[in-house]
């Protein structure tokens, strides 16, 4: 095992690596050559927090947005149980219909709750 043998099987890795870090600076240095630098006020406000960025880090927070963030985390999971459900759907058969169904009404009741709630209505 010399520096050869070492230098022939991690060539293609490192090559991987410089080609991926290309990939990545390519789009960040074309964008600071070709695109218009002119950034207004509309651009530099605060966008979905409602808020100056840089402000007092205790100031108080509005618990609708940890409600719209739940709420996405519940939805995100319940794709990510949808997809590998319907893969092996053939072979669960009837009953994973069934317990995904459940699944599923579960969740919509706490949808239709939420809703009931005011939880999605933003002022």
């Amino acid at each position: 095992m010399g520096a050869s043998y070492l230098a022939n099987e991690y060539a293609p890795i490192f090559v991987f690596i410089l080609i991926a870090l290309g990939m990545g600076a390519a789009p960040l240095v074309l964008t600071m050559l070709v695109a218009e630098q002119n950034p207004d006020d509309e651009k530099l406000s605060a966008y979905e927090c409602g808020f100056e960025a840089f402000e007092d880090a205790r100031m108080p927070f509005d618990v609708r947005f940890y409600l719209v963030a739940i709420l996405f985390v519940i939805f995100d999971l319940e794709t990510a149980f949808l997809f590998p459900w319907a893969v092996v759907l053939d072979q669960i058969g009837i009953f994973g219909f069934i317990e995904m169904m459940l699944f599923l009404v579960i969740l919509l009741v706490g949808y239709i709750y939420a809703w009931k709630k005011g939880a999605l209505q933003w002022e």
